[in-house]
């Protein structure tokens, strides 16, 4: 069997893939993966024996430039237009294609696809991305909701309006181009009857809804085997479990003075601290022993060792710190995000910082909630709850999807 893994996005969209990648080979699978060519993702593909077929251009650049809203629809146009034309030519000769990522992207992906006449798969890595009574979708940049409007089932219509607005005049010009009728709802057409789910139940709970066969197959987590760094393991045995603090892709324009404000706040609540870079570029603020200043790291291995995770609420790194049962300070800055800071608050395992711009003390009153022995103990109780197989379950389920044979191809 061969399988095409395609997506477009952050650091968080690529990872999931590298989980499921691995998996896939160890059933024996062969594997690609369309991703950004951002240097991380593709020694992240590479640690797993995966290359990475890149697509598009940098995805921390792109996040870095900050599109507005107004130039939103120019760069999903252009990649769109490369979906079709990078991920066409990785995708001869296979048997199933999952995609994921950017809604646009996706999209391009699944057309290429239906284009070949191969089985494909749309999977999502949060429940805000599928339509439901339960839930309002995310605003996209530039076009709020109406102020006022509550009613979850009016938002998702103004929702699906505004992705056809934004989105659909450059996938059905591509579609056209290559021989495809044009779509009439664009996230219709990428969520389909039955999108995969790539969540936790306990930390992401789906709740039904009529003629949506959400498939949930836990997160795709990747068992991280890299030892940590002699001089990261000499820092944590030399004293009390440190307060680890990064904010992954995030370039947190919203604060400025981040590292300060985090390491400021850490030390008023007595702790030593692990600062790990990320797109925000995180670094010691002096020279004094009590912080330790990481790149790359192995969080599986160091959230087990640490006394909280402050964060900026992704779903991989809220997984990965629950599984680890570590508390947790959760500091959204979009999209998704403030969903995942409600889930740990409703889960009892940690703390929602109010706002995007923490100073020192609002992180500072946050750690202390978060650090308070009855929070640690719920994070250890749940850690033993979280799902171990969502990569396994979802790598067999992808493997007798490609098995089906090829649906009909597009004339």
């Amino acid at each position: 069997m061969r399988v095409l893994l395609s997506t477009y996005g952050s650091r968080g969209d690529v990872e999931p893939l590298a989980g499921l990648a691995e998996r896939l080979r160890g059933l024996g699978a062969e594997v690609r993966v369309c991703a950004p060519p951002d240097e991380d993702f593709v020694r992240r593909l590479a640690a797993v024996g995966v290359p990475l077929v890149p697509v598009g251009p940098s995805a921390r650049e792109l996040t870095l430039a900050a599109p507005t809203p107004s130039s939103l629809p120019r760069y999903a146009a252009e990649l769109i237009a490369t979906q079709f034309e990078v991920v066409a030519a990785a995708a001869e000769g296979c048997d199933a294609v999952l995609a994921t990522g950017m809604l646009p992207t996706a999209a391009g992906a699944l057309s290429v696809a239906e284009k070949l006449g191969i089985r494909a798969v749309s999977a999502t890595f949060q429940q805000l991305d599928l339509p439901s009574p339960h839930h309002p979708p995310l605003a996209y940049p530039g076009r709020p909701f109406p102020p006022g409007v509550t009613d979850n089932r009016v938002l998702w219509d103004l929702d699906a309006r505004s992705v056809d607005t934004l989105f659909g005049e450059a996938l059905n010009t591509n579609r056209v181009a290559n021989g495809l009728p044009p779509v009439d709802r664009v996230r219709a057409y990428v969520v389909g009857d039955r999108p995969w789910l790539a969540t936790d139940p306990v930390l992401d709970p789906w709740r039904e809804v009529p003629g949506l066969d959400v498939v949930q197959t836990g997160a795709w987590i990747l068992p991280d085997v890299h030892p940590l760094p002699a001089e990261l393991v000499s820092f944590l045995d030399s004293g009390t479990p440190p307060v680890y603090v990064g904010f992954g892709s995030m370039p947190m324009h919203a604060s400025a003075d981040i590292a300060r404000v985090a390491v400021e706040a850490v030390r008023a609540q007595g702790r030593r601290l692990v600062v790990a870079r990320g797109w925000a570029g995180l670094d010691s603020i002096d020279d004094r022993d009590d912080c330790f200043v990481v790149g790359e790291v192995n969080q599986q291995a160091l959230f087990g060792r640490v006394a909280a995770v402050v964060h900026h609420g992704g779903a991989g790194t809220t997984t990965t710190a629950a599984r680890a049962g570590a508390s947790q300070v959760v500091v959204a800055q979009a999209t998704d995000q403030p969903y995942w800071a409600r889930r740990v608050v409703d889960l009892g395992v940690g703390v929602a910082h109010d706002g995007p711009a923490p100073t020192t003390e609002s992180l500072s009153a946050a750690l202390r909630a978060a650090l308070d022995p009855e929070t640690r103990a719920r994070a250890t109780a749940v850690a033993g709850m979280i799902r171990a197989d969502g990569a396994t379950v979802a790598a067999r389920l992808l493997l007798d999807e490609a098995g089906r044979g090829r649906p009909p191809a597009s004339a």
